[in-house]
Protein backbone atom coordinates (compact mmCIF):
# COMPACT_ATOMS: atom_id res chain seq x y z
CA UNK A 1 0.00 0.00 0.00
CA UNK A 2 2.84 2.40 0.92
CA UNK A 3 6.22 2.39 -0.83
CA UNK A 4 8.36 2.80 2.26
CA UNK A 5 11.91 4.08 1.95
CA UNK A 6 14.76 2.64 4.10
CA UNK A 7 14.97 5.34 6.79
CA UNK A 8 11.19 5.70 7.08
CA UNK A 9 10.87 1.93 7.41
CA UNK A 10 13.55 1.81 10.11
CA UNK A 11 11.98 4.64 12.14
CA UNK A 12 8.58 2.98 11.81
CA UNK A 13 9.88 -0.41 12.99
CA UNK A 14 11.73 1.08 15.97
CA UNK A 15 8.67 3.04 17.09
CA UNK A 16 6.39 0.00 16.82
CA UNK A 17 8.81 -2.31 18.64
CA UNK A 18 9.34 0.22 21.43
CA UNK A 19 5.57 0.72 21.72
CA UNK A 20 5.02 -2.97 22.46
CA UNK A 21 7.56 -3.02 25.30
CA UNK A 22 6.65 0.38 26.76
CA UNK A 23 5.29 0.54 30.28
CA UNK A 24 4.83 3.31 32.82
CA UNK A 25 8.33 2.81 34.22
CA UNK A 26 9.91 3.27 30.78
CA UNK A 27 7.82 6.38 30.11
CA UNK A 28 8.86 7.89 33.42
CA UNK A 29 12.52 7.13 32.77
CA UNK A 30 12.79 8.04 29.10
CA UNK A 31 9.93 10.48 28.51
CA UNK A 32 10.92 14.15 28.36
CA UNK A 33 10.59 15.79 31.78
CA UNK A 34 10.71 19.46 32.65
CA UNK A 35 14.14 21.00 33.12
CA UNK A 36 12.96 21.76 36.66
CA UNK A 37 12.24 18.13 37.45
CA UNK A 38 14.69 15.92 39.33
CA UNK A 39 13.75 13.24 36.81
CA UNK A 40 15.09 15.19 33.82
CA UNK A 41 18.00 13.72 31.85
CA UNK A 42 19.47 15.11 28.59
CA UNK A 43 19.04 11.75 26.86
CA UNK A 44 15.28 12.23 27.17
CA UNK A 45 15.48 14.90 24.44
CA UNK A 46 16.09 11.97 22.07
CA UNK A 47 14.38 8.99 23.69
CA UNK A 48 10.97 10.64 24.09
CA UNK A 49 10.65 10.60 20.29
CA UNK A 50 10.26 6.81 20.31
CA UNK A 51 7.68 6.57 23.09
CA UNK A 52 3.91 6.92 22.71
CA UNK A 53 1.05 7.08 25.15
CA UNK A 54 -1.40 4.81 23.38
CA UNK A 55 -2.39 3.15 20.12
CA UNK A 56 -4.14 6.23 18.73
CA UNK A 57 -1.06 8.32 19.48
CA UNK A 58 1.43 6.09 17.68
CA UNK A 59 -1.02 5.33 14.85
CA UNK A 60 -1.55 8.98 13.95
CA UNK A 61 2.17 9.73 14.11
CA UNK A 62 3.24 6.74 12.04
CA UNK A 63 0.57 7.44 9.42
CA UNK A 64 2.05 10.92 9.05
CA UNK A 65 5.52 9.42 8.72
CA UNK A 66 4.67 6.86 6.04
CA UNK A 67 2.48 9.26 4.03
CA UNK A 68 4.82 12.28 3.94
CA UNK A 69 8.23 10.85 4.79
CA UNK A 70 9.09 8.68 1.76
CA UNK A 71 8.90 11.49 -0.78
CA UNK A 72 11.19 13.66 1.35
CA UNK A 73 13.67 10.80 1.74
CA UNK A 74 13.71 10.21 -2.02
CA UNK A 75 14.20 13.91 -2.62
CA UNK A 76 16.99 14.46 -0.07
CA UNK A 77 18.44 10.98 0.28
CA UNK A 78 18.63 8.84 3.45
CA UNK A 79 21.36 10.79 5.29
CA UNK A 80 19.82 14.22 4.86
CA UNK A 81 16.33 12.97 5.67
CA UNK A 82 17.62 11.32 8.86
CA UNK A 83 19.31 14.57 9.89
CA UNK A 84 16.12 16.50 9.09
CA UNK A 85 13.95 14.13 11.13
CA UNK A 86 16.05 14.34 14.27
CA UNK A 87 16.81 18.04 13.86
CA UNK A 88 13.12 18.88 13.83
CA UNK A 89 12.35 16.43 16.64
CA UNK A 90 15.07 17.86 18.89
CA UNK A 91 14.10 21.41 17.96
CA UNK A 92 10.50 20.65 18.90
CA UNK A 93 11.62 19.24 22.25
CA UNK A 94 13.74 22.30 23.01
CA UNK A 95 10.95 24.77 22.18
CA UNK A 96 8.45 22.78 24.22
CA UNK A 97 10.88 22.49 27.14
CA UNK A 98 11.72 26.19 27.05
CA UNK A 99 8.07 27.24 27.20
CA UNK A 100 7.34 24.55 29.77
CA UNK A 101 10.18 25.88 31.93
CA UNK A 102 8.64 29.36 32.15
CA UNK A 103 5.17 27.94 32.76
CA UNK A 104 6.36 25.61 35.52
CA UNK A 105 8.56 28.31 37.02
CA UNK A 106 5.46 30.45 37.54
CA UNK A 107 3.77 27.54 39.29
CA UNK A 108 6.86 26.94 41.41
CA UNK A 109 6.94 30.57 42.53
CA UNK A 110 3.23 30.42 43.37
CA UNK A 111 3.83 27.28 45.40
CA UNK A 112 6.65 28.97 47.29
CA UNK A 113 4.43 31.96 48.05
CA UNK A 114 1.62 29.73 49.28
CA UNK A 115 3.95 27.75 51.53
CA UNK A 116 4.84 31.00 53.28
CA UNK A 117 1.19 32.01 53.79
CA UNK A 118 -1.29 29.10 53.49
CA UNK A 119 -4.73 30.70 53.73
CA UNK A 120 -8.16 29.73 52.34
CA UNK A 121 -8.14 32.67 49.93
CA UNK A 122 -4.61 31.86 48.79
CA UNK A 123 -5.55 28.23 48.31
CA UNK A 124 -8.50 29.03 46.05
CA UNK A 125 -6.47 31.60 44.14
CA UNK A 126 -3.89 28.90 43.41
CA UNK A 127 -6.57 26.46 42.25
CA UNK A 128 -8.23 29.10 40.06
CA UNK A 129 -4.91 29.99 38.46
CA UNK A 130 -3.27 26.60 37.98
CA UNK A 131 -5.80 23.79 38.43
CA UNK A 132 -9.30 24.93 37.46
CA UNK A 133 -10.14 21.44 36.24
CA UNK A 134 -9.84 20.20 39.85
CA UNK A 135 -12.14 22.82 41.33
CA UNK A 136 -15.06 20.44 41.92
CA UNK A 137 -12.77 17.92 43.62
CA UNK A 138 -11.44 20.42 46.17
CA UNK A 139 -14.56 22.59 46.60
CA UNK A 140 -15.77 20.75 49.72
CA UNK A 141 -12.33 20.88 51.33
CA UNK A 142 -11.95 24.58 50.48
CA UNK A 143 -15.31 25.36 52.07
CA UNK A 144 -14.33 23.66 55.33
CA UNK A 145 -10.92 25.35 55.23
CA UNK A 146 -12.70 28.70 54.87
CA UNK A 147 -14.73 27.97 57.97
CA UNK A 148 -11.66 26.98 60.00
CA UNK A 149 -8.71 28.95 58.58
CA UNK A 150 -6.53 28.36 61.67
CA UNK A 151 -7.09 24.62 61.80
CA UNK A 152 -3.66 23.02 61.30
CA UNK A 153 -5.22 19.95 59.76
CA UNK A 154 -6.74 22.00 56.95
CA UNK A 155 -3.56 24.05 56.54
CA UNK A 156 -1.49 20.88 56.16
CA UNK A 157 -4.09 19.39 53.84
CA UNK A 158 -4.00 22.44 51.57
CA UNK A 159 -0.21 22.30 51.45
CA UNK A 160 -0.34 18.64 50.48
CA UNK A 161 -2.76 19.40 47.65
CA UNK A 162 -0.69 22.31 46.36
CA UNK A 163 2.55 20.31 46.54
CA UNK A 164 0.93 17.35 44.82
CA UNK A 165 -0.38 19.54 42.01
CA UNK A 166 3.07 21.02 41.46
CA UNK A 167 4.75 17.62 41.50
CA UNK A 168 2.18 16.33 39.02
CA UNK A 169 3.02 19.12 36.58
CA UNK A 170 6.79 19.20 36.94
CA UNK A 171 7.11 15.40 36.75
CA UNK A 172 4.65 14.82 33.89
CA UNK A 173 6.70 13.48 30.93
CA UNK A 174 6.12 14.41 27.30
CA UNK A 175 6.34 11.55 24.81
CA UNK A 176 5.84 11.04 21.10
CA UNK A 177 7.33 11.62 17.67
CA UNK A 178 4.82 14.39 16.95
CA UNK A 179 7.42 17.18 16.80
CA UNK A 180 9.42 15.35 14.13
CA UNK A 181 6.24 14.30 12.28
CA UNK A 182 5.00 17.88 12.12
CA UNK A 183 8.44 18.79 10.85
CA UNK A 184 8.06 16.21 8.10
CA UNK A 185 4.63 17.62 7.22
CA UNK A 186 6.06 21.14 7.06
CA UNK A 187 8.98 19.97 4.91
CA UNK A 188 6.58 18.24 2.54
CA UNK A 189 4.39 21.33 2.28
CA UNK A 190 7.38 23.58 1.55
CA UNK A 191 8.91 21.34 -1.11
CA UNK A 192 5.73 20.02 -2.71
CA UNK A 193 3.19 22.78 -1.99
CA UNK A 194 0.82 22.01 -4.85
CA UNK A 195 0.64 18.26 -4.35
CA UNK A 196 -2.98 17.24 -4.02
CA UNK A 197 -3.78 15.29 -0.85
CA UNK A 198 -7.07 13.53 -0.27
CA UNK A 199 -8.33 13.94 3.28
CA UNK A 200 -10.31 11.27 5.08
CA UNK A 201 -12.30 13.70 7.26
CA UNK A 202 -13.76 15.43 5.37
CA UNK A 203 -13.18 13.40 2.18
CA UNK A 204 -12.00 16.25 -0.03
CA UNK A 205 -8.77 17.02 -1.95
CA UNK A 206 -6.53 19.79 -0.62
CA UNK A 207 -3.13 21.10 -1.64
CA UNK A 208 -0.26 20.36 0.73
CA UNK A 209 0.47 24.05 1.35
CA UNK A 210 -3.04 24.69 2.64
CA UNK A 211 -2.88 21.65 4.90
CA UNK A 212 0.37 22.93 6.42
CA UNK A 213 -1.11 26.41 6.94
CA UNK A 214 -4.13 24.88 8.66
CA UNK A 215 -2.00 22.68 10.91
CA UNK A 216 0.29 25.55 11.84
CA UNK A 217 -2.56 27.96 12.63
CA UNK A 218 -4.45 25.34 14.62
CA UNK A 219 -1.45 24.35 16.71
CA UNK A 220 -0.52 27.97 17.39
CA UNK A 221 -4.07 28.75 18.52
CA UNK A 222 -4.42 25.67 20.71
CA UNK A 223 -0.90 26.11 22.07
CA UNK A 224 -1.78 29.56 23.35
CA UNK A 225 -5.37 28.93 24.43
CA UNK A 226 -5.24 25.23 25.31
CA UNK A 227 -7.06 23.99 28.41
CA UNK A 228 -5.09 22.58 31.32
CA UNK A 229 -6.61 19.16 30.67
CA UNK A 230 -5.70 19.23 26.97
CA UNK A 231 -2.65 16.98 27.53
CA UNK A 232 -1.28 17.69 24.03
CA UNK A 233 2.17 19.19 23.49
CA UNK A 234 1.09 21.79 20.94
CA UNK A 235 4.29 23.80 21.24
CA UNK A 236 6.27 20.67 20.34
CA UNK A 237 4.24 20.51 17.12
CA UNK A 238 4.91 24.19 16.46
CA UNK A 239 8.60 23.66 17.22
CA UNK A 240 8.84 20.82 14.73
CA UNK A 241 7.28 22.97 12.01
CA UNK A 242 9.42 25.99 12.90
CA UNK A 243 12.71 24.10 12.82
CA UNK A 244 11.66 22.36 9.60
CA UNK A 245 10.98 25.74 8.00
CA UNK A 246 14.39 27.05 9.11
CA UNK A 247 16.29 24.00 7.83
CA UNK A 248 14.49 23.76 4.49
CA UNK A 249 15.05 27.46 3.83
CA UNK A 250 18.71 27.15 4.83
CA UNK A 251 19.26 24.18 2.55
CA UNK A 252 17.47 26.06 -0.20
CA UNK A 253 19.90 28.97 0.19
CA UNK A 254 22.79 26.50 -0.07
CA UNK A 255 21.39 24.70 -3.09
CA UNK A 256 24.71 24.44 -4.88
CA UNK A 257 26.17 22.58 -1.90
CA UNK A 258 23.25 20.34 -0.97
CA UNK A 259 21.30 19.48 -4.11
Amino acid sequence: MFALTPVVRTILIINVLVFFVTNESIIQQFGLHSFLSDMFSPIQLLTHMFLHGGFGHIFSNMIGLIVFGPMLERFWGPKRFTFFYFFTGLGAALLFSGINYFEIRDVYEAVQDYRLAPTPDGFMSFIDMYAQSLYDQVASFAERFEQQPDNQQFIDGSLQIVNRLYAGQVNEPMVGASGAIFGVIMGFGLLFPNTQLFLLFPPIPVKAKYLVIFYGAYELYTGIYRAQADNVAHFAHIGGMLFAFILVKYWGSQRKNFY
